[in-house]
Parts: C-alpha cells; structure tokens; sequence
C-alpha cells in the first residue's frame, strides 16, 4: 500500500522513486488524542502538520467567545504562517476535535530536503501557495456570502465535517448561533424535498 503522504506529493508532481523513499524516511508521524492541542494562541512554532486521519478545529477568542475560524482534515495542511518568525505569536489555537495522526515537518527537515532535492522547494511553494489561497478564499467568504451560503459551501467542500463536528462549531464557522444554524438546515432541507 502506498504511503499516504508520498502520494498526496505524487499528485502534486510525480516523484521518483528516491524522492518517494526519501519523503517517507522524513516523515515524523504522531499521534494526538481528542482534546490535545497543537498550537496555542501566544507560542511560537515552525511546525506544520499534515492530517493523515483526524480533524483539527482552528479557534480564535473574540468578544468573549471562541470562534472558529477554519477545520483541517485528511490530506489537508495546519500551517501557521505567521508564526514562522519570532517576533509573531499565534493568535489562534489549533485542537484536535478526534484522535488525530500527524505528518509533523519543520523548517531544518525541510531545508535538509530542499539541499538533497531542489524541486521540492517549488513543491512546497506550490502547498503553501494553495494552503495561502484556501485561507483567503474563506475569509472572502465571510465578507460576501450569507451564513446559509457558507454552510451550502461546507456542504459542498466537506460534507463530512457535518457529521464529524458538533452543531455549536459548525454554527460558529459560519458565524452564526447554534438555533439559527438550525433553521438552516430546516430551510435547506426543505428546499430538496
């Protein structure tokens, strides 16, 4: 069976068979429990994760409140781009919703990575470019779409996470209260009948 963090590369550019076997004798797996955090807002950290199995729910506290501000699943990246250098902490947290296993890289293995195979620098431009603009289409979302359009989108994109997540975070990542999510569905569900 093939590793499944070779080939999440090998779709993004086919690999030889040493880039293959040299990715996956980098690989640092882990294994984190229901409940376990990754990041916390305040630390400093140059690792990112790869989710292999799990979810890992990003929250921010405004007005009193934890709001959440995006989910990372399989063959998805959790990279804190603004916390790569040390004078910006992050100002999110990053908590495992479900027993999650990991691919963790950091800034020395993959510069040891990039010295022995070049292209892997454009590889990992192309990830963080995609993991950038993920990001910035969410944030356009919340600025131009209604919350039922939102929740159509996370239907659409993930619509695992609406049996993986509790009502309560979903509303959140929406922007909207638990009761209002709840006459979403009503409406939505409606409307397919």
């Amino acid at each position: 069976m093939e590793n499944k963090f070779v080939a999440y590369f090998n779709k993004i550019s086919p690999l030889s068979k040493e880039e293959g076997e040299a990715i996956a004798e980098s690989m640092q797996t882990k294994t984190y429990k229901k409940g376990k955090y990754l990041l916390r807002e305040g630390q400093f950290s140059i690792k990112t994760y790869f989710i292999l199995e799990g979810c890992v729910r990003e929250y921010i506290f405004a007005d009193g409140e934890e709001k959440t501000t995006n989910f990372f699943t399989e063959e998805q990246w959790a990279i804190s781009l603004n916390t790569f250098t040390p004078q910006n902490a992050a100002k999110h947290n990053w908590i495992c919703m479900e027993d999650t296993t990991v691919v963790v890289g950091d800034e020395e293995q993959g510069q040891a990575l990039f010295k022995r195979f070049p292209r892997f620098e454009t590889i990992s431009r192309t990830i963080m470019e995609a993991s950038f603009a993920e990001q910035k289409e969410a944030l356009a979302s919340y600025y131009t779409d209604s919350p039922e359009q939102r929740y159509l989108k996370l239907m659409k994109s993930k619509p695992d996470l609406l049996q993986r997540i509790p009502q309560y975070h979903l509303a959140s990542y929406i922007g909207v209260k638990p009761e209002s999510l709840s006459r979403i569905r009503k409406r939505i569900a409606s409307d397919n009948d």
